[in-house]
């Protein structure tokens, strides 16, 4: 890995080009998050202005560390996988006919999954929103996450999924969430040690 100081330099020249305005990083652990920031600060350079991060209702373990570095560091969050993969679709315990990816998600489900998806499923329609929607909205009840990236196939999936930035969830929903989906507890280290 190339030292940060040199990593800067290139950013700074290519910002200077009028090449890239602004940078994010992808992937990077806390501490990775508050050196590179560190470093830039140390050149009186903006550094990085997000994060790209795996992190939806099954995969919560940027709770951790990585949220709090980022909101710390005023950094944007965008989730990948908002779905987990199609997790939490709303396709996965009844597969559409031809969808194989759905279909191989469901032979592969323990049961303590299927008692998850099918909490989760049953939550999504008192609320009269589909699974898919409601994972949209919960990513973006959190004030650090900027816009979670999305992968619609369709036209049709794009227009459904504009629904989630109208979804408000309240308090108790959002509790429920936690209930179905266990988060670690909040932030490291007072989520296992104390």
């Amino acid at each position: 890995h190339a030292p940060w100081e040199e990593i800067w330099g290139a950013f700074e020249a290519l910002v200077n080009q009028g090449k890239a305005y602004y940078i994010g990083s992808s992937n990077f652990g806390a501490r990775h998050l508050a050196y590179a920031q560190a470093m830039a600060e140390k050149r009186n350079f903006l550094g990085l202005v997000s994060e790209q991060h795996k992190y939806n209702l099954t995969c919560r373990l940027p709770e951790l560390e990585v949220l709090p570095a980022a909101k710390e560091l005023g950094l944007g969050v965008i989730p990948w996988s908002p779905l987990g993969g199609g997790f939490l679709s709303g396709h996965v315990l009844n597969p559409v006919a031809g969808s194989e990816r759905a279909s191989a998600m469901a032979s592969k489900l323990t049961p303590q999954q299927q008692e998850q998806l099918k909490a989760f499923a049953a939550l999504c329609a008192d609320l009269g929103e589909s699974e898919a929607n409601v994972a949209l909205a919960w990513l973006l009840a959190n004030p650090v996450i900027t816009a979670p990236i999305i992968g619609p196939r369709t036209l049709e999936q794009l227009e459904d999924t504009l629904r989630a930035v109208e979804i408000e969830l309240p308090e108790d929903v959002l509790a429920k969430l936690d209930e179905i989906f266990p988060g670690p507890g909040g932030a490291a280290p007072e989520a296992y040690a104390w």
